[in-house]
């Protein structure tokens, strides 16, 4: 009897043991660590350096759209195999380059903590490793920022403003810090900010017809038309006769995407002060609400002159992204 106890468990524990490792229990692992976007790349120093080292680079340290200076997509720590041990395993994202086996990528969720996303990639050789970054970069890249905005969500549910207004309002909810207060509200526009050391963070939500966006099929010249004609009623600028507009010199950006499983028009790109000097990146989401006859817009916009602003970009689009309508 004794012996059959032990056989049984022993066959337990080893299944356990050969489980993939997304399906450990979030429970059992520790919790993971890290600077929002910044990946650890575990790869050997020689390889780093060269064309291997290039195209993770190029692909995963690649310009973000929209902004006004060049800003990578992540922040990248390289660090050699043998240093990717003990506390080190914990970061929230990491892709390590495994040479000498045959070409292939794998992600894995939540290997050694919790939170986590990691990514593995192998080849036998150079060619088939950079082979495989770029076929997969998109897959890749959609893995580790939706780990990233799920994560900025989670602090930023740590400390919430109350929402009730919008709600009441435009039916729509919105997981936003305490640090941000209401600028302006009114019964079909709402404008809220921070304060930030060298500028402030924007956010607006309203609502506009259907066909505002949809009367054609120049759909980013209509939110263009639509951004301006907000900004010349609510966003003044720093004299008298100035408002926000969409940059002219250059076309934003125009993704189809989804908002609480809703199509939305996602843009990107640069506003500007009509007749002054200012300017700055905005992130648009324009949510299809076909049962109410009309687009909720959902917009992030950041004035920081001479910072870096990935960061802030990037907690507005987590932002907007929680967004909830009725």
């Amino acid at each position: 009897m004794k012996n059959y106890l032990f056989l049984s468990l022993f066959i337990s524990f080893l299944f356990i043991g050969c489980q993939d490792s997304d399906s450990k229990d979030p429970i059992l692992l520790a919790t993971s660590s890290g600077n929002i976007n910044n990946i650890s790349v575990v790869i050997d120093n020689e390889l780093w350096e060269g064309s291997i080292g290039e195209a993770l680079r190029k692909s995963l340290a690649a310009p973000v759209d929209g902004l006004p200076q060049e800003e990578p997509m992540f922040s990248l720590n390289q660090m050699p195999p043998e240093a990717f041990s003990g506390f080190v395993r914990k970061n929230r994202l990491f892709v390590k380059i495994e040479n000498g086996e045959a070409g292939r990528f794998k992600i894995f969720n939540d290997p050694f903590a919790h939170p986590q996303t990691g990514v593995v990639i192998t080849g036998k050789d150079s060619d088939e490793i950079i082979n495989q970054i770029n076929k997969n970069s998109d897959e890749i890249i959609v893995a580790l920022r939706d780990t990233e905005i799920k994560e900025k969500q989670r602090r930023i549910n740590k400390s919430l403003k109350d929402d009730e207004k919008l709600k009441k309002t435009l039916g729509v909810s919105l997981k936003f810090p305490t640090a941000y207060r209401y600028a302006m509200e009114n019964d079909d526009f709402f404008w809220i900010r921070k304060d930030i050391p060298k500028g402030n963070m924007e956010i607006l939500v309203y609502a506009v017809p259907l066909n505002q966006i949809d009367r054609d099929t120049s759909v980013i010249a209509n939110i263009i038309k639509m951004r301006d004609s907000i900004g010349q009623a609510h966003i003044p600028g720093p004299i008298e006769g100035s408002f926000m507009i969409t940059e002219e010199a250059y076309a934003p950006y125009l993704f189809n995407s989804k908002v609480d499983g809703k199509f939305a028009y996602e843009t990107k790109g640069t506003w500007e002060v009509k007749n002054a000097f200012m300017a700055g990146p905005f992130i648009n989401y324009a949510v299809r609400d076909s049962v109410n006859n009309r687009y909720i817009i959902l917009e992030g916009f950041t004035f920081a002159p001479a910072t870096a602003k990935r960061d802030n970009m990037f907690e507005l689009e987590a932002i907007l992204k929680s967004a909830k309508i009725d």
